[in-house]
């Protein structure tokens, strides 16, 4: 092995992804150890020592100086069966103190007596599995590259570029790594081309055995609340807070805000003058329906604005440890109120994390002539 060609290499690899060269010497001399093992008929009494300078390449048999021969020793497990623990020396690699001190007489228990047993055509399997091991680091170093930079995208927003897609997933290009976007986290209606730049939320960032797996949403309620951090500059700088997010994808989201000066409209400032603000986000919705609503530490006018579009709405918390509600409506704000199937109050009551029932005053006057 050209032992110049394989330091610069090993110089090449560590500067540019990042690892320790002695992580690299430590994985290639026991690669070159169980190398040297298989092809020579050695037993475990070998180690591989590499010059960290030159890249000169040695190898030696060892013996462990010991009192007395160790062989393992026998377990029983949980399950009751016996499991043979092996001695932490090879038992291979022992030698009595008696015999060591033949070889090396001041020599002590727990010293190491090595010999060098280098072949000479050892250069040729050193080649190929310096080449192993190099490729397979600089894959690990890729993988924890890539995992390091997106450790902390979970529960961000990214802009990525759609690059391949199959029956079921698009496959987003993210720079270093590539995201998956479920179909079925598609906002629902929205048509998408190859090639295009897209925005997606990280809703998982975990490594598996083939590197990095990002999975990607935009049907997901983060999408709104990072979308709204990015296009409104008062969230941006804390001057109002977004309080909490429902969303029923492609349909509607109610999206609750506060604001720390009360000289600031909340809401006003999400909408944007004509509604500049709003309209970019909805843009990105595929036109789905967006409710802003105040946040109030007050249940009742909490729950009221969450009940937009309805109007006029009063409120009565029934039962505050259970988060019950009721909401009274007039007749032609009733379906407002509950909504499509059902989905403005569901989205209210998400919003607000109370079981909320609607009623018209029509229907609590009878209710009470009936008691």
């Amino acid at each position: 092995m050209d032992t110049k060609e394989f330091i610069k290499a090993l110089n090449h690899i560590t500067e540019e992804k990042g690892v320790s060269k002695d992580f690299v010497f430590d994985a290639m001399e026991a690669a070159l150890a169980t190398a040297y093992k298989k092809n020579f008929g050695s037993k475990t009494n070998v180690k591989v020592k590499i010059n960290r300078d030159t890249g000169d390449i040695k190898v030696y048999s060892y013996y462990v100086v010991v009192d007395d021969f160790d062989d393992g020793r026998e377990e029983i497990d949980e399950e009751g069966n016996v499991v043979k623990i092996p001695p932490e020396i090879p038992s291979d690699a022992q030698i009595l103190l008696e015999e060591a001190r033949e070889i090396v007489p001041d020599i002590e228990i727990g010293e190491t007596i090595e010999q060098e047993v280098t072949p000479k055509d050892f250069g040729r399997v050193a080649a190929g599995t310096a080449k192993q091991v190099l490729t397979q680091k600089m894959r690990e170093a890729e993988r924890e590259a890539v995992m390091k930079e997106f450790a902390d995208k979970q529960g961000e927003m990214m802009m990525g570029m759609l690059a391949m897609e199959d029956q079921k997933n698009y496959y987003v290009d993210l720079g270093r790594s590539r995201g998956i976007l479920p179909k079925s986290e598609m906002i629902p209606g929205e048509v998408v081309k190859m090639g295009s730049s897209v925005r997606v939320y990280i809703t998982k960032v975990e490594e598996n055995t083939k590197g990095p797996l990002i999975l990607c949403s935009r049907k997901h309620y983060g999408f709104v609340r990072r979308l709204f951090e990015t296009e409104i500059p008062e969230l941006a700088d804390g001057t109002i807070e977004l309080y909490a997010v429902a969303r029923e994808a492609g349909i509607r989201s109610k999206v609750a805000v506060f604001s720390k000066d009360e000289h600031v409209d909340p809401v006003g400032a999400c909408i944007g003058e004509r509604g500049s603000r709003i309209a970019s986000i909805l843009k990105e919705l595929n036109g789905e329906k967006i409710d802003i609503v105040k946040y109030s530490e007050n249940p009742e006018e909490f729950i009221a604005s969450a009940l937009s579009p309805a109007k006029n709405v009063t409120v009565n918390i029934v039962d505050p440890e259970k988060r019950e509600a009721l909401a009274i409506v007039s007749d032609d704000n009733l379906s407002l109120a509950i909504g499509k199937k059902g989905s403005n109050i569901k989205l209210a009551s998400r919003l607000t994390k109370y079981k909320i029932e609607i009623k018209t005053l029509a229907q609590i006057t009878k209710e009470g002539n009936q008691s």
